[in-house]
Order: C-alpha cells, then structure tokens, then sequence
C-alpha cells in the first residue's frame, strides 16, 4: 500500500557528483522523517543522511560538507545531492521513510525501504 521509488543512481568519476531522488507513494497520511543509507559489499548498512518532516538533517561524519539532503513534502519526496565523491563513497544507496499510512479506517505507522540504487564512483 506504500512504496518508496528511488532513482538517479550510477557510475561516475571521483570529484564528480550525483543526485538521488525518493519518492513515496500510496495510501499515505504523513510522512515523518526520511534518510538515505548505503550498504557497500562485505559491509553493513549504513546511516548517510536523515532529515525530518520540519527540516532538520542528520549526517553522518564522514558525509558531512559533501551530501545534502533535502526534502519537498507536497510531493513526499527526500533528495541526496552528492558531490566530490570518491571511490568510498561505492554502494547501493536505500531510501528509508517513516509513514502513517491511512486507507478509510485503517490506520498504521510502519518504516519503509526503497529497493536500492547502485552508485558506483571510478578512480
């Protein structure tokens, strides 16, 4: 009843940047906080940005300066501008979002993943 799209994924070169978008859609009543996060091969998955329904954003250290996260809540949709990337920066990135969902009189509240987008960053 909810799903949560990802696009703008890819391969590009060190120093270059990128730009993830996230779109949530269905059955939804308010969307609280969204982030990304990035899983590289051999590794666990891994905060990289949140931002809250007002604004606030959360980065994690070695991210900070070169992503920003963003958010257009009319559209349900949470941004990842990613710049001066390095080869590091190599995973599969994961939209995240906390949703309550409502569908007549059916209430719930639930955390919703996107299905990954690769992002591979060349030396």
């Amino acid at each position: 009843q909810v799903q949560l799209v990802e696009s703008g994924g890819g391969l590009v070169q060190a120093g270059g940047s990128l730009r993830l978008s996230c779109a949530a859609s269905g059955s939804i009543f308010r969307v609280d906080t969204m982030g990304w996060y990035r899983q590289a091969p051999g590794k666990q998955r891994e905060l990289v940005a949140a931002i809250s329904q007002g604004g606030s954003t959360d980065y994690a250290d070695s991210m900070k300066g070169r992503f920003t996260i963003s958010r257009d809540n009319a559209k349900n949709t949470v941004y990842l501008q990613m710049n001066s990337l390095k080869p590091g920066d190599t995973a599969v990135y994961y939209c995240h979002a906390e949703i309550a969902g409502l569908d007549g009189s059916d209430y719930w509240t639930g955390d919703y993943w996107g299905q990954g987008t690769q992002v591979t960053v060349s030396s």
